[in-house]
């Protein structure tokens, strides 16, 4: 399956947790020759002034970290554009579903989820997108930005027993007849990282749900990395969730 991968994202750009020295290099190792890699490009100022004010666009800038935000959304939109015909991830940071319109916080500058969507429904590549939202935290970002745009419907689950939270996300699932299934995977909720609650074998039961929903569905689907900061096990969760993107390829 194709990873979306930049050597930038290996940059020590902040001291947030999303920041921290060796994250990204743990996935890519657990990925490293199980996938194929792809280079993104940045994403343009035309491309993030879809989601955010120009007044927000200029505090990331002065921050200094407009570079390789800017570069997170850009390997968002291109997994995305491989998600329309085969499943994509997208091994990106910062992080983006805490980041609204003119704000962010958690780790976040710009939304890479809201981004990629906006771009592929204004080019009619999709018509209607679903996003799975597993990570720890609510995705604040994602619903100020697309909640209220119509062609989106966003789930977070939120149940504290491991079996109702795969449950809600399988019923959720079927429910949406979407022609884009996007995820916005944090691994946070890991019983080995902040949350506790989820097994490796739960991410991947949840790609393949993602996947043959996707296949039903006549559309596509592709992951984007949010959180998830247990070095230990971060990339055997996200290589188990690309396990069940895949499975019905057989790869």
């Amino acid at each position: 399956m194709k990873v979306v991968y930049h050597e930038d994202y290996n940059q020590i750009y902040s001291s947030d947790p999303a920041s921290a020295p060796g994250r990204i290099l743990a996935v890519e190792t657990e990925l490293r020759g199980k996938v194929h890699f792809l280079a993104p490009v940045a994403a343009t100022r035309e491309d993030i002034l879809r989601v955010h004010t120009p007044g927000h666009i200029r505090s990331v800038e002065q921050e200094g970290v407009y570079d390789i935000a800017a570069m997170a959304a850009g390997g968002a939109i291109l997994a995305a554009r491989i998600g329309l015909t085969e499943p994509c991830f997208a091994l990106i940071r910062p992080p983006g579903h805490h980041a609204s319109a003119s704000s962010a916080w958690g780790f976040c500058y710009f939304n890479n989820m809201s981004i990629t969507l906006e771009k592929l429904k204004e080019e009619g590549k999709i018509k209607k997108a679903f996003i799975l939202d597993f990570d720890l935290h609510f995705g604040d970002g994602n619903v100020n930005i697309l909640g209220g745009r119509g062609y989106v419907t966003i789930f977070n689950p939120s149940a504290q027993n491991r079996s109702e939270y795969l449950k809600s996300v399988e019923d959720s699932l079927a429910r949406t007849d979407a022609d884009m299934i996007a995820v916005s995977a944090g691994f946070d909720n890991h019983e080995a990282d902040w949350g506790g609650l989820l097994k490796t074998e739960d991410y991947t039961f949840m790609g393949r749900l993602v996947r043959e929903t996707a296949r039903s569905n006549k559309g596509g689907c592709f992951g984007i990395l949010e959180g998830g900061y247990n070095h230990s096990v971060l990339g055997k969760n996200v290589l188990a969730f690309i396990e069940g993107l895949s499975t019905l390829d057989g790869k």
